[in-house]
């Protein structure tokens, strides 16, 4: 039964009351900080995308929600699948609460499954919480040779993608590995917005990897009929409402193992933490703890579900404290099925 904004709002205002900190740093000295600061929100794609989307819904909201008020700014810092933000949080960005960022679920989970990964360490990141937990989709020209997704089992099509840790990259590259979809991965494209441009123009066939509320912006009437291109798969263990009513399949039907069901769920629960905010490692847990709060406080408020609503998005949160267990929980996940997705993505 879907909820009523005004339920939703309410629900929200609980959520951020909850949200208040054990051990806060006093109103007063944190006012006294952020006065006449700046707060910058790196964002790890190009303008346009999903990512963008939220960076900047989450930026026209939050400076209210800080005391002392400070001026938000977003900057786009596009590059490496996202990592170019978060190797900026790891060295160079300053630790005292005024940067943080946003990028690719992928970027998270990439030190997991790298075996010589050196440099950020996801679990040391102290995480504001996630703006929406998103469903992914593979989105196909209406002209691509696959009709139904079995058909992916059996006709190749083009998928274009950004660079390798990013999701339009590494989704495809796991259901080819894992499940034996024949994609032909097309990458090097700077974000999302650019690769929907190429599907669009025909360059290529399809995109995955893609959230459902950036195609809910992009392409408002794409399940209405008449367009050049539909959704044909949720990367998804459970799938959105608005799809699933539309009979939208899920790609984990095309597993054929327990194993492979099993990799496929690992490797998906990053959904949980698709539009996650993220502080640098080092800043003062009471700094950390308040700004949690104004995060809580930011997706609650009213004039961003507003907001967001006009835009033909979702905004539900998850609370940072929520998001530190799970990406702590997804890194204590048994050897063999990392393994197992490991080599699905040729790790």
């Amino acid at each position: 039964m879907p909820v009523s904004r005004p339920s939703l709002v309410l629900a929200l205002c609980a959520l951020a009351g909850m949200a208040a900190p054990a051990v806060a740093q006093d109103a007063d000295t944190l006012a006294r900080f952020y006065k006449d600061k700046t707060v910058t929100i790196g964002i790890g794609s190009s303008a346009g995308g999903g990512l963008d989307t939220y960076g900047r819904l989450v930026s026209r909201h939050l400076g209210k929600h800080i005391p002392g008020n400070p001026t938000v700014i977003v900057s786009n810092m596009p590059g490496a699948g996202g990592n170019v933000v978060a190797n900026n949080l790891w060295t160079t960005a300053p630790k005292d609460g005024t940067f943080m960022g946003i990028t690719f679920p992928s970027v998270i989970i990439d030190p997991l499954l790298a075996e010589n990964h050196r440099g950020y360490d996801p679990t040391k990141f102290a995480y504001l919480g996630n703006a929406n937990a998103e469903v992914l989709v593979c989105l196909v020209r209406g002209d691509a040779p696959t009709k139904t997704l079995d058909d992916v089992l059996s006709k190749e099509i083009i998928i274009g993608a950004t660079a390798p840790g990013s999701t339009t990259s590494d989704f495809p590259v796991i259901e080819k590995g894992l499940l034996g979809a024949k994609y032909r991965i097309v990458t090097g494209y700077q974000g999302s917005r650019e690769v929907t441009l190429a599907v669009e123009k025909g360059e290529v066939q399809g995109i995955c990897g893609l959230g459902w509320s950036t195609v809910k912006v992009q392409y408002p009437d794409m399940l209405k009929g008449g367009m050049f291109a539909r959704v044909f798969a949720q990367e998804d263990v459970v799938g959105h409402p608005e799809l699933n009513a539309r009979g939208v399949p899920l790609i984990t039907s095309l597993a054929k193992t327990d194993e492979d069901k099993a990799a496929m769920t690992m490797f998906l629960s990053q959904n949980a933490f698709s539009r996650p905010f993220i502080l640098p490692a080092g800043v003062a847990p009471e700094r950390v703890a308040a700004l949690r709060k104004a995060f809580a406080e930011t997706i609650a408020d009213p004039e961003l579900q507003e907001d967001a609503h006009r835009m033909n998005i979702d905004a539900v949160p998850t609370s940072g404290e929520d998001l530190q267990k799970t990406i702590a929980a997804m890194y204590a996940s048994p050897k063999a099925v990392v393994e197992r997705v490991r080599k699905a993505m040729g790790r």
